[in-house]
């Protein structure tokens, strides 16, 4: 009996299966243009080991670094067809195996189609859109659990709630949807929002699980919609696994440890900029407890690489949406830009480059002209576009006009368009999860609502919508980020209020959606205002006019800011509208005629098909 026990133990310590706590990423696809894979494995003395792999699949690099419990094992997976490979490792007499897939890539993913200006963007928060699986509403393996009371708290909104809610949000007429980060978020508190990310192959429990975002993306899909994910190159959480125990020193920026970023982005292309305060601005932490990711390092970078890749194969998705752009070490969040577009040629990303100048913001566009001049480009597709954020967040309160006040912001904003190399690819918005609400700060005044999405609807770019707003929902943003970003009436269960149904909505809401609803159901199929030509006017009487006009359509957008009705004499815009007699209102369905002098009322808009 002894000496069977004895031989039970020698087999089990020549073949043992339990050291490896992770692998990422957790499998990949066939053909892929980044066929160099480089797998990270995990755990106790991993890196102590020698490993192979099977099916003659070469290993073009193995890299171990200061802790013993990482090692980056590199293969090369080109002409690789889908199957399952082995990894043998082995220290001594004791040896282990851990599978690794080659999945089958979808048809055509390489080409895929992305977001661009004939969209547009829904952006949604979650966990205060719509509970629709309360079971996950908590997790034991996370430690913030839902309190719908607490307004920072977790409210429970998850992926079933979106899933569920998708017919009316494309009734609404949005094509795409940008939800904030899903990834898992393990912070004790304030979790909600998941900008702290504690592992990034993974879909956050309480929002549902990774097929579940799969299913997303497959059901918007169904309906012709794109699926935009939020990506977060420049930290993670304090709690991420890899912070936790680090596989390099300086895979986060250390000072050593925490330093507050300065947040002063110029410092990125200032020439008179010190080295110390552009070292803070990329280096230091956004937040205490979100550490500062080091793209310089390259087994970060590529890490990265490969997680943004991945996702794109795993869940289908149409896009990504970037937080923080320009926080990050800005040669390697080009080379992470350039490998994503290298491998996805039509794949749009747009980043958030939260600043208050058309040449700052231009910068970090590709092909940027500004950027030229320092021979840099970042080659991301798109950027945000905070001036005229900045302009609809004051313009529709600003009745009297004036040299710069009034509708002249908006002439301005555009005056500067020759800065960017692609005007339609910019992100365009009234509000965000980080800003005022617009119905806030206007005081839900109907009339200014319909003004701010009448611009939306008809400018050039892509139009990004927060939720809510469509159907009037406010928030102050003096009282914290939780009052901007309340719950979806209707998304729980005992809502006395159900705004996502036509007989839900009160007359208040109902207004509001109806407008929404007609306006972009209506740009949906305009290709004139997806790609046309935009030619504007100076506006006279805080009265602005504009066209977007290609060889086949003219549409003419007339915007009265002032309180009083105007007059406006269309001989003014005879270049424009020398081929047209007439303007049917797409609003009013009232008929114009363009030989005579037009009436508008204060506070109202126009949006006239020429014929």
């Amino acid at each position: 009996m002894k000496k069977l026990i004895l031989l039970l133990i020698i087999a089990f310590s020549t073949s043992v299966v339990a050291q490896i706590d992770k692998m990422e990423p957790p499998f990949w696809y066939e053909g892929m243009n980044k066929s160099e894979v480089q797998v990270l494995f995990y755990g106790k003395n991993i890196a102590e080991n020698t490993v192979s792999i099977s099916n003659n699949v070469v290993i073009t690099n193995v890299i171990k670094t200061e802790n013993p419990n990482y090692i980056f094992i590199t293969i090369d997976s080109k002409n690789v067809s889908a199957q399952t490979l082995k990894f043998s490792f082995k220290k001594g007499k004791k040896s282990f195996t851990k599978d690794f897939e080659i999945k089958k890539r979808r048809e055509n993913s390489a080409n895929r189609k992305s977001f661009d200006a004939s969209d547009v963007m829904y952006l949604l928060m979650p966990d205060r859109f719509a509970n629709g699986n309360e079971s996950n509403d908590s997790s034991p393996k996370l430690q913030e659990k839902a309190n719908r009371s607490l307004p920072g708290g977790r409210h429970g909104g998850d992926v079933q709630g979106i899933i569920d809610h998708l017919d009316y949000i494309q009734e609404l007429g949005a094509t795409a949807i940008w939800s904030t980060p899903m990834c898992e978020d393990n912070d004790k508190g304030y979790s909600y929002h998941t900008y702290g990310q504690s592992d990034v192959y993974q879909i956050d429990a309480r929002y549902g699980s990774n097929e579940d975002y799969k299913r997303l993306a497959a059901e918007m899909h169904k309906r012709d919609m794109k699926l935009i994910k939020d990506y977060v190159t420049n930290h993670w959480g304090a709690e991420h696994w890899m912070f936790k125990d680090m596989p390099t020193y300086d895979w986060f920026h250390q000072f050593p440890g925490y330093a507050q970023s300065n947040y002063r982005m110029t410092t990125q292309y200032d020439t008179n900029a010190s080295k110390r305060d552009a070292k803070y601005c990329m280096d230091g932490w956004f937040v205490p407890s979100m550490p500062d990711l080091n793209q310089s390092n390259p087994l970060v970078l590529n890490y990265l690489i490969q997680n943004a890749i991945w996702w794109i194969e795993y869940a289908d998705l149409d896009g990504y949406r970037v937080d923080t752009y320009s926080y990050n070490d800005k040669e390697g969040i080009a080379k992470w830009t350039k490998a994503i577009t290298d491998e996805y040629p039509y794949f749009n990303i747009v980043g958030e480059v939260w600043m208050h100048d058309q040449a700052q913001i231009s910068y970090w566009q590709k092909n940027s002209p500004i950027a030229k001049i320092q021979s840099y480009n970042s080659y991301l597709p798109s950027v945000m576009d905070f001036t005229m954020h900045d302009a609809f967040g004051n313009v529709f309160n600003e009745d009297n006009a004036s040299w710069s006040d009034g509708m002249i912001k908006f002439y301005d904003n555009l005056a500067n368009d020759f800065l960017y190399d692609n005007t339609n690819n910019l992100l365009i918005f009234l509000e965000n999860h980080d800003t005022g609400r617009f119905n806030e700060i206007y005081k839900n005044d109907f009339k200014k609502y319909q003004l701010g999405m009448t611009l939306l609807a008809t400018m050039r770019g892509i139009p990004q919508l927060y939720y809510g707003s469509e159907i009037g929902m406010a928030g102050d943003k003096g009282k914290g980020d939780a009052d901007i970003r309340q719950d979806f009436p209707g998304g729980w269960k005992g809502d006395t209020n159900n705004a996502f149904s036509a007989s839900g909505r009160t007359a208040e809401q109902a207004k509001y959606f109806d407008f929404s609803k007609k306006v972009l159901n209506w740009r949906k199929n305009k290709e004139v205002i997806h790609t046309g030509k935009l030619t504007h006017y100076i506006p006279e009487n805080n009265v602005y006019v504009y066209f977007r006009h290609n060889d086949s359509e003219t549409v003419m957008v007339i915007i009265n800011n002032s309180k009083d009705n105007q007059k406006v004499n269309l001989s003014r815009f005879e270049e424009n509208v020398k081929n047209f007699t007439s303007g049917k209102d797409i609003l009013s369905n009232q008929n114009f005629d363009l030989k005579q002098e037009l009436s508008i009322e204060g506070k109202t808009s126009l949006i006239l098909e020429l014929k």
